[in-house]
C-alpha cells in the first residue's frame, strides 16, 4: 500500500475515533454516564453500528478513552506549566496551581463521575502513577535546591499536595483555589531553623 494512501486511512481513522470521543462526552453531559448507549453514539456521529464496533468493543472503553483523553491533556497542561517557569521554586508552585484549577474544573463538567467509574479500574493506575510521577520530580528538584523541605521523601511529598489539592473540586471560586494552592505550598516549606532531616 503507497505511504501516503496508508497515512490518509490512519488520519481518517483518528478523526472518526476523535468524533467518537467527542460525541461521547457529549451525549454523557447531555443525558448522564449511565444513559448513553452504543446506538445512540453511532446516530449521533454519524456511523453504522457495525463501524463504531471496529474502534469500541463496548461503551465503557469509549468512556476510558474519554477518560484518557482527559488525563492526556492534563498531563500537557501541567507539563507546559512545568516547563514554563523559570526556577525549581516557581515551578513548583505552578504545576500545584494548574493541578488545582484542572481539579476544580474537571468537577464543574460533570467529569467526576467518569473519573469514578473508570477509576475503579486497574486501568486508571498508569495515569495516575504518570500524574504523581511528574509532581514527584518537580518536588524533587525544588528539594535538590532547598527550596521546599527535605525531611519528607518527594514521592510522600506528591500524594499529600495530590490530595490536599482535591479539595479544589468544592471551592467556590478562583480566589479560593489560590488560597488553597497557597496553604498546600506553604506546607512544603522547610520550618526556619530547623534542620532537614530525611525519616
Amino acid at each position: 500500500m503507497p505511504r501516503l494512501w496508508s497515512e490518509t486511512i490512519e488520519a481518517h481513522r483518528r478523526d472518526v475515533r476523535e468524533a467518537i470521543l467527542d460525541t461521547t462526552a457529549a451525549l454523557v453531559a447531555e443525558h448522564g454516564l449511565r444513559s448513553v448507549t452504543m446506538a445512540q453514539i453511532a446516530e449521533r456521529t454519524g456511523i453504522g453500528r457495525a463501524t463504531l464496533y471496529k474502534y469500541f468493543p463496548h461503551v465503557e472503553a469509549i468512556l476510558i478513552a474519554c477518560h484518557d483523553r482527559h488525563v492526556e491533556a492534563h498531563l500537557r497542561q501541567l507539563t507546559a506549566a512545568r516547563e514554563g517557569a523559570e526556577d525549581p521554586a516557581a515551578r513548583v508552585h505552578a504545576v500545584l496551581a494548574v493541578y488545582a484549577h484542572i481539579v476544580h474544573a474537571m468537577s464543574r463538567h460533570d467529569l467526576t463521575e467518569l473519573a469514578a467509574v473508570v477509576h475503579r479500574d486497574e486501568h486508571a493506575t498508569r495515569t495516575r502513577r504518570q500524574l504523581h510521577d511528574l509532581v514527584r520530580d518537580v518536588l524533587a528538584e525544588a528539594a535538590r535546591d532547598n527550596d521546599i523541605r527535605t525531611d519528607i521523601i518527594p514521592g510522600e511529598l506528591a500524594t499529600y499536595c495530590l490530595h490536599a489539592l482535591s479539595a479544589a473540586a468544592d471551592l467556590p471560586s478562583k480566589a479560593a483555589i489560590d488560597r488553597l494552592v497557597m496553604l498546600t505550598s506553604s506546607a512544603l516549606r522547610a520550618a526556619p531553623g530547623k534542620a532537614s532531616r530525611r525519616r
